[in-house]
């Protein structure tokens, strides 16, 4: 199968063009270009992608495949008339048939940023992300009874992006903690976090990964060695066992996978977005 272009066209971010895109186009085994056009907001600028969905289908022969969540109708008009591509309005599919239904019209408001800036659901997640930043990797202890969640694992066991993707996506406040040797010498939780127990949920992954991605940071060392990983690993899911902590292991989740999965369990009403 050629390699097939795929656009994603937006009057704003085109984020959610390119989410829901992908998550269509990963029912199939192909190759793919992809191409994010955001901000196309006025005809001029419609004409301009039109020319260049128009030359990918030139050069290429096969018709690029254009995904939209355009709310202009005459920007939209200009690309459904004009580009050689297989169009996919994403809003016209399921924002008309639900306009239909409910007997309303919907606010066909440019993404889903607009004026957020003046909500409090947008303040709360730029404190969330603050307070994760300021809590990385264990490097404050203040103010740990205003976490949501506190992540433990060993080190590069996927915590600070598990914390940061829960704050940007979730306005979560989420603290990480590295247990490390002197943890397991000690064969307990840091004492920072004894007093948080019921916040905590451990991440832990296959020594062998993990001893490849500290490999990339720290070649031939002792803390990259297999040998090392295993052992950590081992003190860790045996710590997290006695002190009855929840925890899953990473080795083969996504962010977003690892992320939902801690929702469920410290945090459920969040899951609704």
């Amino acid at each position: 199968m050629p390699l097939r272009t795929v656009f994603f066209i937006s009057d704003g971010t085109g984020i959610t063009a390119e989410t829901f895109g992908n998550a269509i186009l990963a029912q199939f085994e192909m190759k793919t270009r992809h191409v994010r056009l955001p901000f196309v907001d006025t005809v001029d600028k419609a004409h301009q992608v039109v020319r260049q969905i128009n030359h990918a289908a030139d050069v290429e022969n096969v018709k690029p495949i254009v995904f939209t969540t355009l709310v202009n109708m005459d920007v939209l008009q200009v690309i459904r008339e004009g580009c050689q591509g297989m169009l996919l309005d994403m809003f016209g599919t399921f924002v008309h048939p639900l306009e239909n239904e409910l007997g309303i019209k919907s606010h066909h408001r440019v993404g889903r940023f607009s004026d957020v800036s003046k909500s409090q659901e947008y303040h709360d997640r730029i404190e969330a992300i603050n307070f994760s930043l300021a809590h990385d990797d264990g490097q404050s202890h203040r103010d740990l009874e205003s976490a949501e969640v506190i992540l433990v694992g060993v080190s590069r066991s996927g915590k600070t992006p598990t914390s940061l993707y829960l704050a940007m996506q979730h306005g979560m406040k989420a603290a990480n903690y590295p247990l490390i040797p002197e943890d397991f010498e000690r064969k307990q939780l840091p004492p920072a976090l004894m007093a948080h127990r019921k916040k905590i949920f451990g991440l832990s992954i296959h020594p062998e990964r993990l001893s490849e991605i500290r490999t990339e940071r720290r070649p031939n060392s002792k803390y990259a060695s297999l040998a090392n990983c295993r052992e950590e690993v081992s003190e860790a899911e045996a710590m997290m066992r006695r002190a009855g902590i929840r925890w899953l292991s990473t080795t083969t989740k996504s962010i977003e996978e690892i992320a939902t999965t801690i929702l469920q369990e410290i945090k459920p009403e969040r899951l609704s977005y």
